[in-house]
């Protein structure tokens, strides 16, 4: 297959080379594009070199190419998708550009992989990362009953704004400690030994809009307009791996016992709940890996026969990278 990666320089680009070599994705030409800047660059990909070049509104560039990974933000996936979808690509694109329009599917292999074969505009939109995880995660709870309410909160890593991100983060820690004034230039604050409650730009309704991307797009994943989703969403001192506290309503009730049983035979999802051993899922410990990872499974104390549980996922990895390639697994599978 002939596959292009735009924003190869970038975390999830990375990301994405590493994921195609992992899953054995069968890449006969790879080709690589980004900024200016970016543009001469020399990545490494199963030992042999691949230039990276510079992103035009060219479509020439794209003939041949079976899928196009994108992950260079919303903007840039607006302005180019006709460039790249031009010659018959199908463009998994990682921004919130297409989510919600009515004809991208939003797509997360687990839930509802079959809605990616429903792509008039050959564009198929990656959710935002925390959605992946909490709905690869309430998948089995739903196929059990309905789900009616989600409560979630989120902790999210500093990779999620970004590498930058990340290097302002670890800046902060050493001038911290060599009691210097650290540099703020990421997120909205300090985020060295602190938690900010603040993730993307707040709208009218005092929610943030990675918050109601949560609410909106889980909806349309899980084809259920019906269940409501309330999400606050904060940013940790982690350095990599997403977490997030999950209650659920459903319209039956669910035992603890049934829904450990369903998670631990869901794909995608490994049980990691075992409080006695100290055993459940944490970020140091998950940064990396693929699967969403569920611990802490217990009754809902506030609401009769509600859960309550605990999920960990590398959103780089589960929440983009490796959702995007699962979707192109799972079309030319067929």
């Amino acid at each position: 297959m002939k596959v292009a990666i735009v924003g190869a320089s970038g975390a999830v680009g990375q990301e994405l080379l590493r994921v195609l070599s992992e899953q054995n994705f069968p890449v006969d030409e790879l080709l690589l594009f980004g900024s200016s800047r970016s543009a001469g660059r020399v990545i490494d990909f199963n030992g042999k070199p691949v230039t990276i070049r510079e992103l035009r509104h060219d479509a020439t560039d794209f003939e041949g190419v079976d899928v196009a990974f994108v992950s260079a933000g919303a903007s840039v996936s607006r302005e180019f998708a006709d460039v790249i979808t031009a010659g018959g690509a199908i463009m998994i694109d990682n921004s919130s550009a297409f989510r919600m329009d009515d004809d991208v599917p939003l797509v997360v292999p687990e839930v509802n992989g079959d809605d990616a074969f429903n792509a008039p505009r050959r564009i198929i939109a990656n959710p935002n990362c925390t959605t992946i995880q909490m709905v690869v995660a309430l998948k089995p709870i739903h196929d059990l009953s309905p789900i009616k309410r989600v409560h979630v909160s989120t902790y999210q890593a500093a990779s999620g704004a970004g590498a930058s991100a990340m290097e302002e983060l670890v800046e902060q820690h050493k001038a911290l400690a060599d009691g210097r004034e650290p540099k703020v230039e990421k997120f909205a604050h300090q985020l060295a030994y602190n938690v900010i409650p603040h993730i993307d730009v707040f709208l009218d309704n005092g929610y943030t809009k990675e918050e109601m991307k949560m609410h909106n797009e889980t909806k349309k994943i899980m084809h259920a307009p019906e269940i409501q989703v309330s999400a606050t969403c904060v940013r940790v001192p982690v350095m990599r791996a997403h977490s997030e506290a999950i209650w659920v309503e459903t319209e039956r009730p669910i035992s603890v016992a049934e829904a450990r049983e369903a998670f631990a035979g869901a794909t995608g999802v490994v049980l990691l709940d075992n409080p006695e051993a100290k055993e459940y899922p944490m970020p140091l410990h998950l940064a990396g890996v693929d699967p969403v990872y569920v611990g802490r499974v217990r009754e809902d104390l506030a609401v009769p026969g509600a859960l309550t549980f605990w999920t960990v996922s590398d959103q780089i990895k589960k929440g983009a990278a490796l959702n995007a390639v699962q979707i192109a697994k799972h079309l030319f599978n067929r």
